[in-house]
């Protein structure tokens, strides 16, 4: 299936085939014919997926159409509003919204917390179409009186399970009491637990479903491997993979904000240049170390789940479990990371004794048995053999909190190698084609080859 079959009006076809693409992915195949119908849509899809395009598009063409009957002269009055859970997460939408109506003529503003009002106030004043925001900040300018939204028309929650776990569910339910009663909700999240569902019920009305599978969106494009190792070797390990492939762009998860700061001090004490983002840091430093990251000026980026939502950078090499997360769709959301857009990635998970069990919880939800990788110097062959144990709550049941969340489900990642070898090859392997040009990561359609592995002569990225 081409674009062009899904109904998509030329102004916005013709910023898609701009882009270099032409076919959709399945969440897009999907969703956009049920959304231009005018349904609500209850979207389960991982990030990497394709639905920031999934829902933009529609809305786009929507207002577009919308505009040019009415050709109303004056301020523009707001007619879609999209909920994200962090700046980075906003801004990334917010681009991609510049690249499809890039000749609809539509106007998107964004905004976020963590930095000052004015700019974005100012933005406001002119009007616009689209606006992006934060709960916080957009609750803040609503009782500031800089925006109203009563005439909203296109109402998208993005990320819900995040939005819960970081606590938004009593923002949400008062900028939904706002909103018109007559309006089209869009509803996305990564994974559906009974609390996701039960908000849905009072968002959505008679919605269409669409569910895109994990197994489907990770683990054909992702190489997978686990690395036995003790706990006490982890920091260790990683030093080697680093070092071992001083080209490669590294993001490695930790469960914990201190976890990633030892992390980082670990790696400093390596040589190895490397730096951390997690909710103790304020947005702007978040992104402006997402930002240095993205230009090379280092190559390993520690980060918590909750800072890491929104991260998408298109020539992420691997991502690294440092821990094992203690919620199996954590782990799919972490790896999509990687292999965006059909190019191939590397997803490595270190795991000490006591992590065993969520190997096991996490295989079942994939439906498939990790690879194990020994080839490397810090392998315990002890906690290979050893029996996993069992790790809280089976996958799809409600654990820990009200939302269905464990409250440490963070994890930290890191990668690892083998001497004279490159991270995720396996003896053997046969090398791959050539990465198609890379996206600028925020494009997320299909398209390209496959990747080729790794090797210390890609690139000039320092440490």
């Amino acid at each position: 299936m081409k674009f062009s079959d899904l109904g998509i009006i030329s102004p916005i076809l013709k910023a898609i085939e701009k882009l270099g693409y032409s076919e959709p992915t399945p969440i897009q195949e999907q969703a956009i014919p049920i959304l231009l119908d005018g349904h609500d849509l209850l979207g389960s899809a991982q990030t990497g997926t394709g639905k920031t395009a999934a829902f933009t598009i529609p809305i786009l063409q929507r207002i577009s159409t919308s505009n040019h009957k009415q050709k109303k002269k004056g301020r523009r009055q707001l007619k879609a509003l999209i909920i994200s859970p962090t700046r980075e997460l906003a801004l990334q939408i917010s681009d991609n919204i510049a690249s499809y109506s890039k000749f609809t003529g539509a106007k998107t503003v964004v905004i976020f917390g963590g930095v000052r009002q004015h700019k974005q106030t100012s933005v406001l004043r002119n009007g616009a179409d689209i606006l992006v925001a934060t709960p916080g900040r957009l609750l803040d300018l609503i009782g500031q009186g800089y925006i109203r939204l009563n005439q909203i028309e296109y109402f998208v929650l993005d990320e819900a399970d995040q939005m819960l776990d970081m606590g938004f569910i009593h923002d949400i339910k008062k900028i939904i009491g706002k909103l018109p009663e007559k309006r089209q909700s869009l509803f996305f999240s990564a994974t559906m637990p009974e609390s996701i569902i039960a908000l849905s019920d009072q968002i959505l009305n008679n919605p269409k479903r669409v569910t895109i599978a994990p197994e489907q969106t990770t683990a054909e494009k992702v190489s997978q491997s686990i690395y036995y190792v003790s706990k006490a070797n982890k920091n260790d390990l990683l030093s080697h993979v680093a070092e071992e492939n001083p080209d490669a762009s590294i993001l490695v998860f930790s469960r914990t904000k201190h976890g990633a700061d030892k992390i980082v001090k670990s790696l400093h004490k390596s040589n190895i240049r490397s730096e951390a983002i997690h909710g103790n840091k304020s947005q702007n430093a978040r992104q402006k170390t997402l930002d240095r990251f993205k230009k090379g000026k280092f190559s390993v980026l520690v980060a918590t789940d909750i800072a890491a939502r929104g991260i998408d950078v298109s020539k992420l090499s691997l991502v690294v479990n440092y821990d094992l997360p203690n919620v199996p769709e954590t782990y799919v959301h972490r790896i999509g990371r990687t292999g965006r857009a059909q190019e191939i990635g590397e997803a490595i998970s270190f795991c000490s004794g006591g992590e065993k069990g969520y190997v096991r919880d996490i295989e079942r939800l994939i439906s498939q048995k990790i690879p194990v990788e020994s080839d490397h110097p810090f392998h315990d062959q002890g906690t290979a053999d050893r029996s996993p144990k069992k790790q809280g709550k089976k996958p799809g049941k409600k654990s820990g909190n009200k939302y269905g969340r464990k409250p440490d489900a963070k994890s930290a990642n890191k990668p690892d190698g083998k001497p004279g070898k490159k991270f995720g090859k396996k003896p053997g392997a046969k090398p791959k084609g050539k990465f198609k040009k890379p996206s600028d990561g925020n494009h997320p359609f299909k398209g390209g080859s496959k990747g080729k592995r790794f090797s210390k002569k890609q690139g000039n990225k320092k440490r």
